[in-house]
């Protein structure tokens, strides 16, 4: 009967036999040394005649199975002539010429199994894509600055004494009598602030601060009834600059006392 092998590519003597063991479900530390060895060696025939390069290692390893399987089919002295240096018997007074092979084989699985863990590690990896890293400074939290750092309890007291001071203070109450004046009566003081200018000043020197609004819009008017009367002309050197008021006759003067107005 002719049997047909289909060749796998293998890593060594040692995968191969593994690939045998488990192909014919036999125990590792049990092996039929006689079956395992011929496969072993068919495998080699097949790939010699497939002119397939057998590197010296399998040709090792087929030497040592061959010796395996002579000292299994050797027969037993007996037990009471056996020396004490024949380590190559098989049985429980004897050492099993298998033992050093089945330590190499549960090695190399050992090792195999953690080379196919990690070589499915990596094929997982690869399916992974990574993004290159970026500056994510942008987006770290930063912690607010502390408003009251650097101050102690007595600064804070003080501060609260002096809230205090100014939360009584608006709670006080003052009557306050307003200075009306008239449109004519402005008119009569800046005319008298321009004569003491000389016949001429800038509009910023008739207010100031302490100006209320009622002040500030009587001003206009009175200035505005001025040059209305042609007595004083307005005038700007640049845009947004300080209004110029310049008187236009010295003789203007008495025809202000003379003004009658309604408002």
């Amino acid at each position: 009967m002719k049997v047909t092998f289909k060749l796998e590519t293998f890593e060594g003597p040692l995968d191969l036999l593994l690939h045998l063991i488990d192909k014919a479900e036999v125990d590792i530390y049990n092996i039929p040394i006689k079956e395992i060895t011929d496969q072993y060696l068919e495998v080699l025939d097949g790939m010699q005649e497939l002119e397939l390069e057998v590197t010296s290692e399998f040709l090792v390893m087929a030497a040592t199975l061959l010796a395996i399987k002579s000292k299994m089919l050797l027969p037993k002295p007996p037990v009471e002539l056996m020396p004490d240096d024949m380590d190559w018997l098989d049985g429980e007074d004897g050492f099993d010429p298998r033992d050093e092979l089945v330590q190499k084989l549960i090695e190399y699985r050992k090792y195999k199994d953690i080379a196919d863990h990690l070589r499915e590690k990596e094929a997982e990896r690869s399916l992974i894509y990574t993004r290159e890293a970026v500056d994510l400074t942008p987006y770290v939290h930063q912690a607010p600055s502390n408003p009251v750092e650097g101050l102690d309890l007595a600064d804070l007291l003080l501060a609260f004494r002096k809230a205090l001071k100014k939360q009584i203070s608006r709670n006080r109450v003052a009557m306050i009598q307003r200075d009306e004046i008239s449109v004519k009566d402005r008119i009569t003081q800046v005319v008298e602030i321009l004569q003491e200018a000389g016949g001429k000043l800038l509009f910023s020197r008739l207010l100031s601060p302490e100006n209320t609004r009622e002040e500030i819009v009587v001003t206009f008017l009175a200035l505005l009834e001025l040059m209305k009367m042609k007595t004083v002309v307005c005038y700007q050197h640049k845009l947004f600059e300080d209004i110029v008021i310049q008187a236009r006759e010295e003789g203007c003067w008495d025809a202000v006392a003379q003004i009658e107005v309604d408002y």
